[in-house]
């Protein structure tokens, strides 16, 4: 599978990795509307540079992963399928719901495999935790428990193009809570302040917030995020049942524990995504791959994108107004 890289920055190099990484995928060339890390990419990787026109033009080029901007998102992920190409889009697809549904309208008119970068669902642990979910090990599901918490809060400058902390950041805990309970979401309710830097409140978002939400048949989850945690980045799923309780707990260098006269002692979580996920991005890519091969469905697509966006828009509708928001009124 020859893939075009659309994006040369933090998240791209990530991609980058794992596309070479991967025994039948290629990594055909990047391209980025700032020259000089796309040279850089290219260098390291003894690919070409091409522009996005040349990209979509290009027959040679079966597949599109885009890690570009995200207001780049939506354009180009149209131009991909309406070229024919499978893409792999980070999420979101778009800020804006409206634009979201356009583009799985013109998806549904170009159907092409269309897998969307919700990367935790790949983590071994996470998937295990779903499989066992599954699996009926803690019996009938009646609760789930999310704990999401940075290491340290973004620049004050990154919250305005963000979208807010609904869709940059809980939107990721939205998408596990929706793929856990197995069913549509029915109801949401938001509380949240502002703790942690007050440069944060004034660009108008918060820093620290709980949403409780219900699926249809009863079933309810809460998530915890935080955009600071001292000790590393804190990532805890807890799923309660009739038969009992599973629980995810954070990763560490070596999962070494220490018990002395000091007393119990763990290691801290590794410090932020790129490390504590860095498995979950090469699955990310060999289930696109291997979804392409095999005409199926990946883990995670366009439309698992769409659910997740409006659950990010009715948290942030129940923080602003104040109240439970139903997902009647979002869909």
């Amino acid at each position: 599978m020859k893939i075009a890289l659309l994006g040369a920055g933090r998240i791209g190099r990530v991609h980058a990795r794992a596309i070479t990484e991967h025994p039948t995928a290629q990594l055909a060339c990047i391209s980025d509307a700032y020259a000089p890390a796309a040279e850089a990419l290219a260098n390291e990787y003894s690919v070409p540079v091409l522009s996005a026109e040349e990209v979509f033009a290009s027959d040679a080029i079966e597949a599109v992963l885009i890690a570009s901007s995200t207001p780049t998102h939506s354009d180009f992920l149209e131009r991909a399928v309406r070229a024919g190409k499978a893409v792999l889009c980070e999420k979101p697809i778009d800020l804006d719901l409206a634009r979201t549904r356009e583009c799985l309208a013109v998806l549904a008119e170009h159907p092409v495999t269309c897998a969307l970068g919700f990367n935790r669902r790949h983590d071994p642990q996470f998937a295990a935790l779903k499989q066992a979910v599954t699996d009926g090990r803690v019996g009938e599901l009646e609760m789930i428990a999310i704990t999401s918490r940075d290491p340290e809060p973004p620049p004050a400058e990154y919250i305005a193009a963000s979208g807010g902390i609904f869709r940059d950041m809980s939107i990721h805990d939205l998408d596990m809570a929706a793929w856990l309970l197995g069913e549509p979401i029915s109801e949401i309710s938001v509380t949240g302040s502002c703790l942690i830097d007050p440069a944060i409140g004034e660009a108008g978002d918060l820093d620290s917030v709980l949403i409780s939400l219900k699926s249809v048949s009863g079933k309810l989850a809460s998530i915890s995020n935080s955009r600071r945690a001292c000790y590393g980045y804190d990532q805890r799923i807890e799923v309660f049942g009739s038969k009992g309780m599973l629980e995810a707990r954070n990763e560490t260098d070596t999962r070494l524990r220490f018990t002395g006269e000091q007393g119990v002692m763990d290691e801290r979580p590794k410090w932020f995504f790129l490390e504590r996920y860095a498995q979950a991005f090469g699955r990310e890519v060999a289930d696109f791959v291997s979804a392409w091969q095999d005409k199926r469905a990946p883990l995670a697509g366009a439309q698992d994108g769409l659910a997740a966006l409006e659950l990010a828009e009715a948290a942030l509708i129940s923080w602003r107004e104040g109240r439970r928001v139903l997902l009647s009124e979002i869909r």
